[in-house]
């Protein structure tokens, strides 16, 4: 996540999406995210504590939603997290982003456009 990330203010996705994966992520089984975080849905799969039953808050997430927020493991973060973009991250909309900061009654994120650099001739 870069400086200007827009989740560094949002932290919806967090709050609004239950964080499931397989059970390999955890430390005991060789992964870094840590055990005590997570409650185990099934066999094979895990969730991020406050994810697992509404009202949905990752145990992980600290501040406001909407406000200033960071990932208190972000390092150590699951492949699920990892692999969720904002919208307009990859030059898409993400629906999922939309949908959570919606959820928070915050705006979708607007696409931003770099002007080329002019080339000499």
């Amino acid at each position: 996540m870069s400086e200007a990330s827009p989740c560094l203010n949002c932290g919806a996705c967090c709050s609004h999406f239950r964080v499931s994966f397989f059970w390999g992520e955890c430390t005991s089984s060789g992964g870094t995210v840590p055990d005590e975080l997570v409650t185990q849905i099934n066999p094979s799969r895990v969730a991020m504590i406050g994810t697992d039953s509404k009202p949905v808050r990752c145990i992980s997430l600290v501040g406001d939603v909407g406000s200033t927020v960071q990932c208190s493991i972000y390092d150590k973060r699951s492949s699920t997290c990892r692999e969720f973009e904002a919208s307009w991250v990859d030059g898409q909309a993400n629906p999922d982003c939309d949908a959570a900061r919606a959820a928070f009654g915050l705006a979708p994120l607007e696409p931003t456009f770099q002007i080329p650099e002019q080339q000499s001739a």
